[in-house]
């Protein structure tokens, strides 16, 4: 594994500190969305069809320290959208690094060789650059030709100028595992420091529905691919051993998804990175309110194919810290690619899935538009005060 021996060893001493407090549900990464515009319309995706009034829309740099402390999570993932947009993106990254937050910023990369000069490498800072898979499956997963040829230059560019340079690749069902085995090869070749891998989840407002991975294919699929690295040990992946042996089938993990709390221009996401159904005003608030025993594989049917990072990287961090023979027996062997899978969580006590993303939206673009308005009224009053007091300033002299 390629994980930072700093960022193993830092999550290791918070996850113990939380066992000691007795603390039962805690953040690892926090994924912050500072916005949702982004120059890709990714069919996976979906994010950029949101209403003008929502694209147009910031969390302030204020508003994202504040985030990272009042969660208190120890890696910071700055996500979208597209974080490179953002204009204060530059001074959110050296608070954070200041604050040795492992910082994380993934991006798609078109805009990287414009803005780099604005960042400094860092040991506490790294560069997720998305790439989903070789020439053709990248370009065909975000609807755009060259932009796969942009990313890698760009890596090339990170990398001379000493940044810590990963990528990250979403998987769907028409990946060929040949084809990925040999993407990983000649990405590794470009000096690469890890690898983050995830099957694709079927986002409700997605374009594209038809590609998502199940979990018995997903299991399938990971299997064939590391099957072809030597049980996954031929690449540096940025993720536990334990969670990369999930993904084969090997382990059975619950869903902690408050192991990655989620903040975006609405609040903090209940329940996590992937669904929106609700929002919290405060982390506090989203811990302590939201039904986390009604998410979740075998709980929702929203979540019964979901094998996401965001969703199971804690379970497996959590496992390798209580048991940490587990992972560096896998980290040692390889990821198992032959014989039995451990038994899949049933599915027939799952609630039905409940469509309220659309109505969240609508509620939050309500609270906006109020809030502007509010905004715009006392903006008003304001110059109209500072207009009489100019007048009686005037009218003394």
């Amino acid at each position: 594994m390629s994980i930072p021996l700093r960022q193993a060893v830092a999550v290791g001493a918070y996850i113990l500190r939380q066992h000691l407090k007795g603390n039962k549900r805690y953040p690892l990464v926090l994924m912050l969305e500072p916005l949702f515009r982004c120059n890709l319309a990714c069919a996976g995706c979906g994010k950029i069809d949101y209403p003008t009034e929502i694209l147009n829309r910031r969390l302030s740099k204020a508003e994202c320290i504040e985030a990272v402390e009042e969660c208190g999570a120890p890696v910071v993932v700055l996500a979208g959208g597209e974080p490179l947009i953002h204009k204060e993106l530059p001074q959110i990254v050296e608070e954070l690094v200041a604050r040795r937050k492992t910082t994380i910023v993934c991006t798609n990369a078109l805009l990287l060789p414009k803005k780099i000069d604005e960042y400094k490498p860092n040991p506490y800072f790294t560069w997720s650059i998305h790439l989903d898979g070789d020439r053709e499956m990248h370009d065909a997963s975000v609807c755009q030709e060259g932009v796969y040829d942009k990313a890698v230059d760009a890596i090339r560019l990170a990398k001379e100028k000493g940044f810590r340079v990963t990528i990250n690749a979403t998987i769907f069902n028409n990946a060929d595992p040949a084809r990925l085995a040999t993407f990983f090869d000649e990405v590794s070749a470009l000096g690469l420091d890890g690898i983050t891998v995830s099957p694709g989840y079927a986002y409700e407002r997605a374009p594209d529905q038809e590609h998502f991975l199940n979990r018995t294919k997903t299991k399938e699929l990971f299997r064939s691919v590391f099957r072809r690295g030597n049980g996954a040990k031929n690449w540096k992946f940025n993720q536990s051993s334990l969670f990369l042996d999930f993904l084969a089938g090997n382990q059975t993990y619950h869903c902690t998804p408050w192991g990655n709390p989620t903040r975006t221009i609405f609040g903090w996401q209940k329940p996590c990175y992937l669904l929106g159904e609700g929002y919290a005003k405060t982390f506090t608030e989203l811990m302590e309110t939201t039904d986390w025993d009604s998410y979740g594989t075998g709980n929702y049917e929203k979540c019964a194919d979901c094998m996401v990072h965001s969703g199971f990287e804690a379970s497996a961090v959590e496992d390798a810290v209580r048991r940490p023979w587990k992972s560096a027996a896998v980290a040692l062997r390889g990821v198992r690619t032959e014989g039995p899978m451990t038994p899949d969580i049933p599915l027939d006590q799952q609630r039905p899935a409940e469509y309220v993303f659309s109505a969240n939206v609508e509620q939050r673009l309500s609270e906006m538009r109020t809030q502007n308005a509010e905004n715009a009224k006392k903006a008003s009053a304001n110059r109209e005060k500072a207009k009489a007091r100019a007048k009686e300033s005037a009218d003394a002299a």
